[in-house]
């Protein structure tokens, strides 16, 4: 398992980029659970932000690429709406406990 951060650096409707092992992946809390997610879009294969820790659309309820507009569910990674749409984010697996949030391997 990697440490990535203590829970009190990925707020409630946040979201927080990290790098681990040379694998780029991103953060988000949604009512208290933390998803992870590679950090890269389905649709062309690059990074979904455009500013470090900007993963979410302005409402904070949707995952949200900044270059081509797709829309993510939080929970799922399921693309809801744009030029993937039905394809997903690949999902990492997290454990938060108290010392924080890790990334499993």
């Amino acid at each position: 398992m990697h440490f990535l951060c203590t829970s009190q650096d990925l707020a409630e409707g946040h979201s927080r980029a990290f790098s681990v092992a040379g694998i780029e992946l991103f953060g988000v809390r949604r009512l208290g659970q933390v998803f992870l997610y590679r950090n890269n879009c389905p649709h062309r294969g690059i990074a979904l932000n455009w500013a470090e820790h900007a993963f979410l659309d302005d409402s904070a309820s949707l995952i949200h690429c900044a270059h081509h507009g797709a829309l993510f569910a939080i929970e799922s990674g399921e693309c809801v709406a744009g030029p993937c749409e039905g394809d997903a984010l690949r999902a990492l697996g997290c454990l938060e406990d108290s010392q924080g949030i890790w990334l499993k391997v």
